[in-house]
């Protein structure tokens, strides 16, 4: 079961990255929220301006680094395996 768990959380994870990346949609929105999560403002304007797919970029360096799974941890986003081993132990 913690198997399919951990795909379902990978799987959640990258979809929350994918939608804040769609949600700031313009490239200077994405340029002052990556400056406020701690990328230097030469990387930032680099990965603001990227052109892969929502999808890839949610997978990528680039959000993995800044939305990492603590920080979405911390916004509310409870694990289904935390909260499955909670119930189950």
């Amino acid at each position: 079961m913690s198997i399919y768990l951990k795909e379902i959380d990978s799987w959640m994870r990258r979809r929350i990255r994918m939608i804040y990346w769609k949600r700031w949609k313009l490239v200077r929105t994405k340029y002052r929220n990556l400056q406020k999560l701690g990328i230097n403002k030469r990387k930032a304007w680099e990965w603001a301006n990227t052109r892969k797919s929502y999808w890839h970029t949610a997978n990528s360096f680039i959000l993995s680094r800044t939305l990492t799974n603590e920080r979405l941890k911390r916004y509310g986003y409870i694990s289904a395996l935390d909260y499955y081993n909670s119930i189950n132990l």
